[in-house]
């Protein structure tokens, strides 16, 4: 983590420094009771997330498959001492009184079904990403949040990764890059995992690659742009993984590697390259100002007790990030999962309880990532550029395109 022992720098450093045990959202009074919605790998992470954490009580978790009530089962003997509840309805669970604020990370293709059983709560609501498998959806997503009496928040926590939290505060600052001409975004990466019913080996269940995976890239994108995306063109498709994959007698459809470019309104290009047959993890983010270059980087691993290598480089005559710095969370943060980001989307989340403004991911921006995802993964599929508007309008969100801005 470059030349330092404990990798903290700038706003990453302001944030840990926030969670000193002083801190009001730490004390034991008034903690919001959350109900989990899918005990798979991410509703794990999010009962890992709260333990450490410290800010919410988990009330329940709900889910239809006994195979990941076990494991979380299992996950929660470790973290605490208290039985962990396990609802048999998503309804009920979800009016039970007891629960304050609802998290849902079932699969992608249950999304839309399952929010509009939990908006019948009123609750407060955590949706991961992506919102939906389909813009048709998504926009229906948008609808209900529009009308919706408490907060919708959309998990595109990679906004809270270290990296990205220091790029995001100099790109907005404007200081020292100047306007911003070009951005470059890539991941290197293993295989998907494998999930309940490997869902996420099928473009029906998933959205297709460049809308499991990659959303958090567009939305990172789209926010440093602060435009719309004008056209798109992709190629990439299915090189390596999961060729012969079936289950249940389908076969896998799912691709692995692209490369994807973006036209916005107010001129600025963007690029974005996938590849998911690498044996380690490896993601760049590489924005080109009038003034200088900006690197954020992080080497990381799936591979147990190997922690994230994350670094920061701003190349502009006199910046303190001149040479590359390392960032960082402390390792207590970073093993909650997703390298620590999963924690600050949690504190997000709690802020918005208290009512508190913070910089996490609206329904709006989350349907503007899908949009470009969307749109790539039809550019690939037709192996033409796409005018977004148009396509848009095919997919029945012209409306949106039209009246919506990015941000």
């Amino acid at each position: 983590m470059g030349d330092s022992e404990t990798p903290s720098w700038g706003r990453v450093a302001d944030n840990v420094a926030s969670l000193i045990p002083e801190s009001p959202h730490r004390t034991q009074e008034g903690k919001p009771r959350l109900l989990i919605v899918g005990a798979g790998m991410m509703g794990r992470e999010h009962l890992r997330v709260t333990q450490q954490l410290g800010w919410a009580e988990v009330q329940g978790i709900v889910d239809p498959f006994n195979s990941s009530i076990e494991w979380a089962q299992s996950d929660w003997a470790r973290l605490s001492s208290q039985p962990l509840q396990v609802y048999a309805d998503l309804r009920d669970a979800c009016l039970d009184s007891a629960v304050d604020a609802i998290v849902i990370c079932s699969p992608n293709h249950t999304h839309y079904d399952v929010l509009k059983i939990v908006c019948e709560s009123g609750k407060p609501i955590l949706l991961e990403k992506p919102m939906a498998t389909t813009l048709v959806d998504a926009m229906e997503v948008l609808r209900l949040a529009s009308e919706y009496p408490s907060v919708i928040q959309l998990g595109m926590q990679y906004r809270f990764k270290a990296q990205y939290v220091e790029a995001l505060f100099e790109i907005r600052a404007k200081a020292s890059l100047g306007p911003v001409k070009t951005v470059a975004m890539s991941e290197y990466r293993p295989p998907f995992l494998d999930k309940v019913n490997q869902w996420n080996k099928f473009n029906r269940h998933s959205g297709g690659t460049l809308v499991e995976k990659c959303c958090h890239y567009f939305d990172l994108m789209n926010v440093i742009a602060a435009s719309r995306p004008k056209k798109i063109y992709a190629s990439g498709g299915r090189g390596v993984n999961f060729l012969d994959f079936e289950w249940q007698g389908v076969p896998s459809d799912i691709d692995d590697h692209a490369m994807v470019i973006i036209d916005y309104a107010n001129g600025i290009r963007a690029s974005f390259t996938l590849n998911m047959f690498c044996q380690e993890l490896y993601e760049e983010l590489v924005v080109v100002g009038e003034c200088g270059r900006l690197v954020a980087s992080e080497q990381a691993s799936f591979h147990p007790d190997t922690p994230s290598e994350a670094r920061l480089q701003v190349e502009v005559p006199g910046h303190s990030a001149y040479r590359p710095q390392g960032v960082g969370y402390p390792p207590w943060i970073e093993e909650t999962g997703h390298y620590g980001a999963t924690f600050f989307e949690h504190i997000a989340f709690h802020r918005q309880l208290a009512g508190e403004r913070v910089d996490a991911a609206t329904p709006q921006q989350a349907l503007w990532s899908l949009i470009v995802a969307s749109a790539a993964q039809y550019s690939m599929a037709i192996g033409q550029a796409v005018d977004v508007a148009a396509f848009c309008t095919q997919e029945g969100v012209g409306d949106f395109f039209e009246d919506s801005e990015v941000g």
